[in-house]
């Protein structure tokens, strides 16, 4: 059996803090359709999913058409946003805890996220990251969260048995999708879903300093 462990990272609300984003494109879209703008707890309580899902769960009222051109406002506003902004910033510590996980010759690291290539690309980029992970499942390519469909790609472009691998998130879209691919699952106390909404993962930890330990420590267990 392969000694290797792949390590899966979700990115918003994991890796970076993208809420002013998120919020400002909401906004655009709920306004641009005359709609009063969801609080935003409800916002931050879809990210994760893809944006078709997370509008429906919005507004599941609403029909296809109308739901569709604000998915469309959505991503407009939002690269419009980020175009004139600074890209989302990491948490303090990721950096470093990314850095230590890859340091370790087993350990390969992927992402899994509900974002779009062209965004993945832009915050990969804008901090420097790319180079760490060496599979790349976003949204342009798989159903929504929690279907277990980009971690399984992510498991078969490495090779990786499930339970070698783990995935790592702030939500329970996160959780969920980890869950039902096999794999072990981590989730974060500093995200957009509070710590009672990841109670069905392996482990939480509070913080990044603490991460490459918990990840280590659910193998052991």
């Amino acid at each position: 059996m392969s000694d290797l462990r792949l390590i899966i990272f979700d990115v918003d609300g994991t890796l970076v803090d993208s809420q002013s984003h998120i919020a400002a494109a909401m906004e655009a879209a709920f306004v641009a359709e005359g709609l009063p703008v969801p609080p935003q707890s409800q916002v931050l309580g879809v990210v994760g999913l893809s944006l078709e899902v997370a509008m429906a769960t919005l507004v599941p009222e609403l029909d296809a058409p109308q739901r569709a051109r604000m998915v469309e406002t959505y991503r407009a506003a939002f690269f419009a946003h980020r175009v004139g902004n600074a890209a989302s910033p990491l948490y303090p510590g990721a950096r470093g805890a990314l850095e230590v996980l890859a340091g370790v010759e087993t350990h390969l690291l992927g992402i899994a996220t509900g974002k779009s290539l062209r965004g993945l690309d832009h915050i990969l980029e804008a901090h420097g990251l790319g180079h760490h992970f060496v599979t790349l499942q976003v949204a342009d390519h798989h159903p929504s969260k929690p279907h277990p469909a980009m971690v399984l790609a992510a498991l078969a472009e490495t090779g990786v048995p499930p339970e070698n691998a783990v995935m790592i998130g702030d939500t329970e879209y996160d959780i969920e999708m980890g869950r039902a691919a096999g794999v072990r699952t981590l989730g974060v106390g500093w995200g957009y879903h509070p710590p009672d909404r990841l109670g069905a993962a392996d482990a939480v930890v509070a913080g990044f300093a603490a991460l490459p330990a918990a990840v280590n420590g659910l193998w052991r267990g």
